[in-house]
């Protein structure tokens, strides 16, 4: 109840609202990304996109949020795997509404399914991993010779944090992987081994179009994943242009203004493993400071709202001075 009084206060002061759309409030992604929002002058809410309904009229509709209508100027969505598609017609109905969101609808879409966005970004120029969805497991052998033999990466096309990803040493075990992936509806992914990049990566932060932090993350072990989220280390780390390139352009081609990009060191360059529309900001503040990547998104905010502003101002002056020869032709 005091964030809500608080919220309408700002409503009433006209500060700008943002909504953070997030399941879980007490995360430190949330709590940096509210704290540097309201340092940069926002009055924040953090909702729970599966509580809110979506009211569609002939006006275009609107979303509430406990039996109230949730107005907004900005959004921020993190939405998790598991709510994707829900969370992804939410976000839509913000954009129809005219709210600032710093994730596209399809973008969100789109980084959640590997072949699309591997698709995507190759017709943008941007160099991945040769990877095949296999749709019958008798076609994994021909898959795996596609993509240079074994060791080869096994994947599921929808998959998070590292789960559902296997390194397969032989045709055989590639095969019992992709028929188990089949069985469940994976959408198995054979993907190109890149031997000189085992057990490590990296992750590039683009806000804005641009990196603003970037950190090496290596696994522990035999692990040859390198997730943080399953105990990998992670160290800073200062990205060729051509790396910073190479990410940029995918977040943009996906209509990303916040993304991780995951890319490996091959020895032709960076290829890009994937792009992650919610990144964890946990990691890479470890090595670039607390609160440092939250920063940048306010700041973000602040730019894109005060385009919004000069856009409304300007269409304005256009319709009075259109008013206004309308009005002069009629007395002329």
């Amino acid at each position: 109840m005091k964030g809500l009084k608080k919220w309408v206060r700002s409503a009433q002061h006209m500060d700008p609202r943002l909504v953070i759309l997030s399941r879980g409030p007490g995360l430190y992604s949330t709590k940096q990304l509210v704290k540097e929002a309201e340092n940069e002058g926002w009055a924040v809410r953090v909702v729970d996109p599966m509580k809110l309904t979506v009211l569609i009229d002939d006006e275009g509709g609107r979303i509430y949020h406990r039996g109230w209508p949730l107005e907004c100027e900005a959004v921020i969505p993190r939405i998790g795997h598991s709510i994707t598609r829900r969370g992804v017609n939410i976000v839509r109905q913000f954009e129809r509404m005219g709210v600032i969101v710093i994730n596209s609808s399809d973008g969100i879409a789109n980084s959640r399914d590997k072949l699309v966005a591997s698709q995507l970004m190759v017709e943008a120029g941007v160099p991945v991993p040769i990877t095949a969805n296999v749709g019958a497991w008798e076609d994994t052998n021909r898959a795996v010779n596609q993509v240079g033999g074994t060791p080869c990466v096994i994947k599921s096309n929808e998959g998070t944090h590292g789960s559902g990803v296997f390194l397969a040493h032989t045709e055989q075990q590639a095969r019992q992987l992709v028929y188990q992936m089949l069985e469940r509806d994976m959408g198995p992914l054979v993907q190109e081994y890149i031997q000189e990049s085992h057990g490590q990566d990296i992750r590039a932060l683009v806000v804005g179009g641009r990196v603003v932090a970037a950190m090496r993350r290596k696994a522990h072990g035999s692990e040859f994943r390198s997730n943080f989220h399953l105990g990998g280390s992670v160290e800073p780390v200062d990205i060729p242009e051509s790396y910073a390139e190479v990410a940029c352009i995918a977040a943009d081609k996906l209509g990303l203004g916040l993304a991780g990009v995951d890319m490996l060191e091959s020895r032709s360059g960076p290829l890009v493993l994937e792009v992650n529309s919610s990144p964890g900001l946990e990691g890479i503040e470890t090595v670039v400071g607390e609160g440092f990547v939250a920063a940048e998104v306010a700041r973000l905010l602040n730019r894109r709202l005060e385009e919004a502003r000069v856009d409304s101002g300007a269409s304005r002056s256009s319709e009075m001075s259109g008013a206004g020869s309308d009005a002069s032709s009629v007395y002329d």
